[in-house]
């Protein structure tokens, strides 16, 4: 396994109220986190970044919701990254209906597709 520590900087900012289900993913990917994370309010993710030596411009959230992940990370100025909900082995959930609405929904907001 690549040891990423030496190419960038990783957090596990999660919005799932499960410390012990956060705190073993972080432990077993040697991470730093957060559970409950709050999002899309800005508050508890400002003060995990303000922590960091990166600009929000140099900064990528990567998840798979529209309007908690996507939406802070837009709010905040960093790129964001939408991907694929998977489920506990890792493999692509076919049919999310929370992540269907939610790209529908972004689509008639904002005109684009995501």
């Amino acid at each position: 396994m690549i040891n990423s520590k030496k190419f960038f900087y990783t957090y596990l900012f999660s919005n799932n109220p499960s410390r012990s289900r956060i705190k073993q993913i972080a432990d077993q990917l040697d991470l730093e986190y957060t559970y409950s994370g709050g999002k899309p309010s800005k508050k508890r993710l400002k003060k995990i970044l303000d922590k960091i030596p990166y600009s929000t411009n140099e900064i990528a959230i990567i998840g798979d919701r529209v309007f908690t992940d996507i939406l802070v990370g837009n709010r905040l100025g960093m790129y964001t990254i939408l991907v694929d909900s998977v489920d506990y082995y890792g493999k692509k959930i076919e049919r999310n209906k929370f992540q269907s609405i939610e790209r529908f929904l972004a689509k008639i907001i904002t005109g684009d597709l995501i």
